[in-house]
């Protein structure tokens, strides 16, 4: 059987949010699997920063990676998305929905505008380029794939997170919305949770947050570059070709629930 990562020689990955620290990791693993990349963020200098260290550290040429700064809250950027990367490369294998907002606030203290960012960036966004993509792929032909990162904040309300919570939850309903439709066409959509990766600049943590969050994942680590990586990788070939409409916890546990014990007995008997 082929092994997975041969797979992704020459295929077209495009990945939103691709600055931040899921996306460069992201960007890492593909590059260097061969695959040649769309990094798309608001952020064009920490891109271009990316596409240094990516043309340092790997095998990728230059003309294997597209930067674009890409508003996810104005349609026609994401409409200019796609269109450069079909230009670029004439093709789109697997698009990642990873770009996410993920501020703490209270409901009683939020912004009304601050709302609406949320849920454009965390689930309009990737709505409006699943389909345009989409449409895209069904006209050439491309049984592609579309990995939406989720959240475990999708099954557990949060004080102070519940926007994030909800447009996970969205997000999760939509991963399933989309394999339904374009299952005919052989396009498969599924959803990854990834483990915890403290670190964003976008969406910066508490040292309260980390040492907290960190300190309940029952594996006993954060997540690591490849853990992400490995799960999209798998679900993207063909050792994943009949699943469709899934999302896989890739988070050390920390999705199957609490390792907190109340009792005085804190260990099992061996």
């Amino acid at each position: 059987m082929e092994s997975i990562t041969s797979e992704y020689k020459d295929q077209v990955v495009v990945i939103t949010g691709a600055a931040g620290v899921y996306g460069q990791w992201l960007a890492k693993s593909f590059t260097e699997v061969g695959a040649k990349v769309c990094l798309s963020d608001i952020r064009i200098d920490k891109l271009e920063a990316l596409a240094s260290e990516l043309q340092d550290n790997s095998k990728v040429d230059e003309q294997d990676i597209l930067l674009h700064e890409t508003d996810l809250r104005k349609d026609e950027s994401m409409q200019d998305l796609v269109e450069a990367t079909y230009n670029a490369f004439g093709r789109a294998d697997i698009v990642i929905n990873n770009a996410g907002l993920y501020p703490a606030v209270f409901l009683l203290d939020i912004e009304f505008d601050q709302w609406d960012e949320i849920m454009d960036v965390n689930m309009r966004a990737p709505f409006v380029l699943s389909v345009i993509f989409a449409k895209r792929m069904i006209k050439a032909k491309t049984q592609g794939n579309i990995i939406n990162i989720g959240s475990a904040a999708a099954r557990s309300m949060r004080t102070t997170m519940v926007p994030y919570c909800i447009s996970k939850t969205g997000l999760d309903r939509l991963t399933k919305g989309l394999a339904l439709e374009l299952s005919p066409y052989k396009i498969r959509v599924n959803a990854v949770e990834p483990g915890f990766a403290p670190g964003s600049e976008a969406s910066p943590l508490t040292e309260e947050h980390v040492k907290a969050t960190g300190g309940r994942v029952p594996l006993g680590r954060i997540s690591e570059p490849q853990d992400l990586a490995n799960a999209i990788m798998f679900l993207c070939s063909s050792h994943a070709n009949y699943i469709t409409g899934a999302t896989l916890s890739s988070d050390g546990g920390m999705a199957a629930g609490s390792q907190v014990v109340y009792t005085d007995k804190k260990q099992p008997s061996l």
